[in-house]
């Protein structure tokens, strides 16, 4: 099982909340009203963590092991929430969330398959440990600044755990994974292409919802996210390109294969999916180096 291990890694590097936040450092001439609504709006994306979690505990029944490293990632994920929304309660406490507009972000996932989701929810890590990377950048408020820090570095970790069992998936299933992680991770890997922010929360999840089956399409300002990324902390192609090669660099440890390009990637994509179909044993590794 890897979840006792990941308990004690995570454990010993985890933050608190009162103690470890340099409150005290707050300066109020530093924190605009624009950068304050977009911290209303991530605590309340990163409260969809409930539905996520709800969705990963219901999809992986099969599987005890990564069920109770949810416990770890759920706790961690919620407590992001909580944070950003202490942060308002302390210093802009008429932004702070309602439970109402906490709980619109609640709803029910379609079912998905596990592999896919998981490979799914990895490379959101990596996008969004980047992306909050970029926000404390933008933010010039002091706490705040520590805060997004902070975020981004459990993101970052999250990452690794997913990753802990992506690889346990590959051993146990072998091609089966290897299908369903190349799968999503070009299409993870392809965010430049598209007209939206290629992340978990920005996906749709419930086609009985549509066109409100996103989190972001619950939030108070549906628009906010695209804005946020553009205007307001520029996640540029420099920063957009620091993911994909984060995405290809991980799934090149995966598989065992050096990918520097999505095609790269896809094409190998498409051998699995041959060999998946025929029954065939995975093509020879050509050497990934970490």
């Amino acid at each position: 099982m890897l979840y006792p291990e990941l308990f004690k890694q995570l454990e010993a590097v985890r933050w608190n909340m009162e103690k470890d936040v340099p409150w005290a450092s707050f300066d109020a001439a530093k924190l605009s009203d624009e950068q304050a609504q977009t911290i209303k709006m991530n605590a309340i994306t990163e409260w969809s963590a409930l539905p996520a979690t709800e969705m990963f505990l219901r999809d992986n029944q099969h599987d005890s092991d990564f069920s109770a490293f949810m416990s770890i990632w759920f706790f961690e994920e919620q407590k992001h929430s909580l944070v950003l929304m202490e942060y308002l309660r302390r210093f802009r406490p008429d932004l702070l969330p309602t439970e109402a507009e906490l709980h619109d972000v609640r709803f029910e996932f379609d079912k998905a398959p596990a592999l896919e989701t998981l490979m799914l929810h990895f490379c959101g890590e990596i996008r969004l440990n980047h992306w909050y990377r970029r926000a404390s950048e933008w933010h010039t408020e002091p706490v705040i600044k520590d805060i997004y820090t902070k975020l981004s570095q459990d993101e970052a970790r999250h990452g690794g755990a997913y990753l802990r069992y992506m690889k346990r998936a590959i051993s146990s299933v072998g091609n089966e994974a290897r299908a369903a992680f190349t799968k999503v991770g070009v299409l993870m890997a392809s965010a430049r292409r598209t007209a939206q922010a290629l992340h978990p929360t920005n996906l749709h999840v419930n086609e009985s919802l549509f066109p409100r089956d996103t989190i972001q399409s619950r939030l108070p300002d549906p628009e906010w996210l695209e804005h946020w990324l553009d205007k307001q902390i520029n996640f540029d192609a420099v920063w957009e390109n620091k993911v994909v090669e984060r995405i290809l660099h991980n799934t090149s440890l995966l598989m065992d294969r050096s990918f520097k390009t999505v095609q790269e990637l896809n094409r190998y994509r498409k051998e699995i999916s041959r060999e998946l179909a025929d029954g065939l044993a995975p093509p020879p590794a050509e050497g990934a180096k970490a």
